[in-house]
């Protein structure tokens, strides 16, 4: 009986308003059909030490922050927001395809990729300079970039783990073997995805006298480390960027010496095995959130970077030190002559 009455309500409430109804589904499906653009707002920070757990490692009284930009997908509604709200930019995902076949999937998988390979490159620096032990205990050779002429089978993020009948290669005896085939010969690449194998064909291509299977690689490598080290970041988060900051946090779990001296420090920019500093996207954006979160000190790759944040210092009288660097040497040193 009650559920009568409500049945009955249902249509004569659908039956009176299915014009107003009609219509906001289509403003529903209208202002969120995706668009190819990222949309850029203001970013935040990440404490590093929620990040990373070193064994027996020393405490800071300060902190170590990694900064970050607020990324939409592209829709509708966030493209119409864009010129309206000032502090929101527009990016064409075409300016991120290495070519045009490559999906936003594509580009995701690559993102986590450069993550991985800042945090290899930062524990890298961090026991080097620390002066802690550590092996390398096996590779990983991702795939980065599949070439149009490529096997439209392969995926960027694919795990390569053989060619023919070569199991367990590694990269350069991929090299040496494609280099005694032919243009045109077919072969087989072991690829592992998401804990599965796969066997797929591709094709040997040559230009200008170089062999090649129209793939480029990202060496993941993994290692054991004393002390041991675990590194944990979320699904969602991704990219190079934070990788020089990472290596920062990590010696200064490794040393005595707390460099932080109580304050916050925000950092960002990239971070080579030599423990080269390089230039990111989205500075101002990352200036804003270390602002708004307080920090007492953003570090920032010297060069535009350095200059873009000094100018937007200047015009919104931002009350916070900005110290520009080129490498983990002189970001330490820095650091540790700090008061």
């Amino acid at each position: 009986m009650i559920m009568s009455k409500i049945i009955n309500y249902i249509k004569k409430f659908f039956k009176e308003n299915y014009k107003q109804i009609i219509f906001l589904i289509l403003f529903y499906l209208v202002m969120t059909f995706p668009l190819p653009y990222y949309i850029y707002s203001g970013g935040g920070t990440i404490e590093v030490g929620d990040r990373i757990l070193v064994e027996d490692g020393y405490r800071e009284k300060g902190s170590f922050n990694l900064a970050y930009v607020t990324e939409l997908r592209g829709n509708t509604m966030t493209y119409i927001l864009s010129y309206i709200i000032p502090s929101w930019e527009r990016e064409k995902i075409s300016n991120y395809q290495i070519n045009e076949n490559e999906t936003v999937e594509d580009l995701d998988n690559r993102d986590h990729m450069y993550l991985s390979d800042a945090n290899q490159s930062a524990i890298y620096v961090a026991y080097t300079k620390a002066g802690k032990t550590f092996d390398i205990t096996s590779h990983h050779y991702l795939i980065y970039y599949v070439d149009a002429k490529a096997s439209d089978e392969l995926k960027v993020g694919d795990e390569f783990i053989g060619i023919d009948e070569l199991k367990s290669t590694n990269l350069d005896e991929l090299r040496q073997y494609i280099d005694t085939k032919k243009s045109g010969d077919t072969v087989v690449l072991h690829i592992r995805r998401s804990d599965k194998d796969f066997d797929i064909e591709t094709t040997i291509f040559e230009e200008e006298g170089v062999k090649y299977t129209g793939l480029a690689f990202f060496d993941i490598i993994e290692y054991t480390t004393d002390p041991k080290i675990d590194i944990t970041f979320k699904d969602t988060e991704s990219g190079p960027s934070g990788g020089f900051t990472l290596a920062l946090a990590i010696y200064n779990r490794l040393t005595e010496e707390d460099i932080t001296k109580g304050r916050k420090i925000v950092g960002t920019g990239t971070i080579d095995m030599e423990g080269n500093i390089g230039e990111i996207g989205g500075v101002k954006y990352k200036l804003m959130g270390a602002v708004k979160s307080k920090a007492d000190i953003f570090i920032v790759p010297n060069g535009a970077n350095y200059e873009e944040c000094m100018k937007l210092k200047k015009e919104k009288k931002y009350n916070i030190e900005i110290i520009g660097v080129d490498n983990f040497d002189e970001a330490l040193a820095k650091l540790q002559e700090e008061k």
